[in-house]
């Protein structure tokens, strides 16, 4: 029979270990992001409220409408995309998130995020922002791979890019080599040291405190976890001055049926 002071002693014990177990869980364990998320929330409801107010004066003409409810739009798409980056993340740590590889050629494997990306541009007038896209695929290539969650990684680099480059370009791009396929996200906008901050942190607390950034945050531990859990690698390197350049790997398998030709690589750019 245990003592009440065994019991206590046991319940340290499984609390520590607890602790220890969740030590990677940086998103959910740091009061800093859970801070910065209602400051967020906060600014783009308020946003909401106050555009959707102005729409119904009467001196509000229809031009001052529209694009009252553009920016309505946009302040719940970024709301949406703040929780749904941190709830993944969440999930993540759960354990509660694997891999789904399909079949994909490489060479169309970016197509309906990248047509994405410059509808989002557009709408969101970046006009002084070009989408700049690398692909060095034979058309023949095919690999098993988690399309939804490349994209998801790929997504949220995007993100941080445009939100950091007012003008210049955000260039996209991915090779195989090695059956790795190697993509790389790189903007000419000023979140160098930011970015690199949060990639490399040990506190994210501490980052936050001296990047007071919480979107940017999130995106990133997101994009670094998942890419973790499908047995890859990142890193960082400054484009230019102040410019961000993220390089992730992912190992993939090559269908046996595919016709590989690994000495004729096609190079495309294309500048939209």
């Amino acid at each position: 029979m245990h003592s009440q002071g065994d019991i206590n002693t046991q319940l340290k014990i499984r609390v520590k270990e607890n602790y220890m177990n969740s030590s990677n869980n940086q998103m959910i364990n740091c009061p800093t992001v859970l801070t910065g998320m209602s400051h967020e929330m906060r600014t783009y409801m308020n946003a909401i409220v106050a555009f959707s107010f102005l729409m119904k004066d009467s001196c509000c003409n229809d031009s001052e409408r529209e694009e009252f409810s553009s920016q309505i739009l946009n302040a719940c798409e970024q709301l949406i995309d703040l929780f749904d980056s941190f709830l993944d993340s969440a999930i993540i740590d759960t354990g509660n998130s694997k891999a789904d590889s399909k079949i994909y050629k490489l060479d169309s494997f970016l197509d309906d995020l990248l047509s994405e990306f410059r509808e989002e541009l557009h709408k969101e007038g970046h006009k002084d922002l070009e989408l700049v896209t690398e692909i060095q695929f034979s058309n023949s290539t095919e690999v098993i791979i988690d399309k939804n969650k490349i994209y998801r990684v790929i997504r949220s680099l995007f993100q941080n890019s445009i939100k950091n480059t007012n003008s210049g370009y955000v260039k996209i791009g991915y090779f195989l080599r090695d059956d790795t396929v190697n993509f790389y996200v790189l903007d000419s906008g000023q979140g160098y040291f930011k970015c690199k901050e949060f990639l490399q942190s040990e506190d994210l607390n501490e980052s936050l405190i001296l990047h007071n950034d919480t979107f940017t945050a999130i995106n990133i531990t997101l994009a670094k976890k998942l890419i973790q859990m499908l047995g890859g690698t990142i890193y960082i390197e400054c484009n230019g001055l102040t410019g961000t350049g993220i390089y992730f790997s992912i190992p993939v398998k090559l269908v046996v049926n595919s016709e590989l030709k690994i000495n004729k690589y096609v190079n495309t750019m294309i500048a939209i």
